[in-house]
């Protein structure tokens, strides 16, 4: 199967629980992501695999995985594909049982469902989570240029790196031993499929955010007390975001 998920609509978070993420991450709703690739360079090497895990907040706001999306993406033309690449991923982008999309359809899909997510969580657009997120986000961002998707939910330069967030709270920034360490399940067979790093990389975002929940809910009382009511200065010291997206 090319996509395996939960269902599109899944049920609204109750406003009080939206609002928590709204503010936990000012507006904005992080997405794990994971691509698998023909190789480095995102101008030149093909889009193999995408996938997308949404984070859900619980009521007294706790972070946790929630659904995945994911598809196998046909390599666009003139695509360059390094075996060395496909030797480490296992991927054979031409075979015959491989139920692949076109890189336009495979990242509507994966947008559609960030942008149900993002309007359940009264959010103004995502924010995408990987390990070496960099890499993800360069190659996402190349290929929404190249396939000429115009409604992109995703933020076109920050991120939140779990590989920076592990070096500082664990000690170790390689996600099999990120995971390890956390207390987290980890499977050799299943690396460097983008499902299952996806999931290692939200599962690993998550329990970090939380075990900093003391940090954050003492950074909220002092803006309260600072009057700010976003958790950020309204007197113009953060420059505005650019570019903005269309409002979704």
């Amino acid at each position: 199967m090319s996509r395996e998920s939960a269902p599109a609509e899944a049920p609204a978070p109750p406003a009080a629980t939206a609002a928590l993420m709204t503010r936990r991450f000012r507006g904005y709703l992080p997405v794990a992501i994971d691509v698998e690739c023909g190789g480095f360079n995102s101008a030149t090497d093909a889009l193999l695999e995408i996938a997308a895990v949404l984070i859900d907040m619980d009521a007294d706001g706790t972070l946790r995985p929630g659904a995945s999306h994911n598809f196998h993406v046909q390599p666009f033309p003139g695509a360059r594909l390094d075996p060395a690449a496909l030797a480490i991923t296992g991927i054979d982008p031409f075979h015959p049982l491989r139920p692949a999309l076109p890189e336009r359809d495979a990242l509507q899909r994966v947008f559609r469902e960030v942008r149900h997510a993002v309007r359940a969580y009264q959010c103004r657009r995502a924010i995408l989570v990987g390990h070496n997120a960099a890499f993800d986000l360069g190659f996402l961002n190349a290929a929404v240029g190249r396939a000429d998707v115009k409604r992109n939910p995703f933020h076109p330069f920050s991120c939140f790196d779990t590989a920076t967030l592990a070096g500082a709270a664990l000690g170790q920034t390689v996600l099999a031993k990120a995971v390890t360490v956390a207390g987290l399940e980890w499977d050799a067979g299943s690396a460097h499929s983008a499902r299952y790093d996806a999931e290692r990389s939200a599962a690993l975002f998550c329990l970090v955010c939380n075990r900093l929940r003391d940090s954050y809910q003492g950074a909220e009382e002092r803006a309260r007390a600072l009057g700010w009511l976003s958790g950020a200065p309204e007197t113009g010291e953060e420059p505005p975001l650019e570019p903005e997206l269309p409002t979704l």
